[in-house]
């Protein structure tokens, strides 16, 4: 009876290391820390009559893509694992290019880079500051806050200066 329990125990102990381990997109090991995403698309709202019928129907009705939530991550972690990692667990589609190890957000929800006009696409600002670096390239802090902004005007419409435009 001792043999069998110590094998059973055994295989335990087996299959939990086994399925233990950490899955893709898993960032938690231990070393984890926390900060918050959101997305959202009210300029897209603002401005739909710039978009295909088709285009605009996808947009949600009060412009929020992804509430406010509470993101776990390890050190090291940009502004573009996070947010890749929270909308493939909430199946929300997001597409992305990479020049190199710089990523560049096309698309959120079915909403894309110039589909309010030449001048709009997808921008992010950590703790109320808009980054001059790439989401791939921006490392977190603990306790950061992230929002993804949908742009009409190259970010004027959500107060930013674009680069080289004098302020």
């Amino acid at each position: 009876m001792k043999r069998i329990t110590a094998v059973i125990l055994i295989m335990l102990c087996m299959l939990c290391t086994a399925c233990g381990g950490k899955g893709q997109g898993d960032f938690t090991t231990g070393n984890s820390m926390t900060c918050t995403l959101s997305v959202e698309c009210a300029q897209a709202l603002k401005n739909k009559n710039k978009m295909s019928p088709e285009q605009a129907a996808y947009l949600p009705d009060d412009g929020v893509i992804l509430k406010e939530t509470s993101v776990e991550f390890e050190k090291g972690n940009s502004v573009y694992d996070v947010l890749e990692k929270t909308l493939k667990k909430e199946n929300i589609l997001m597409e992305a290019s990479f020049t190199g190890d710089s990523a560049y957000i096309e698309g959120i929800d079915n909403l894309y880079e110039f589909d309010c006009g030449d001048l709009s696409g997808w921008s992010y600002c950590v703790n109320g500051a808009y980054p001059q670096a790439g989401c791939s390239s921006y490392t977190l802090q603990d306790g950061d806050r992230i929002e993804w902004h949908y742009t009409c005007d190259m970010g004027r419409d959500l107060g930013q200066k674009p680069e080289g435009e004098e302020k």
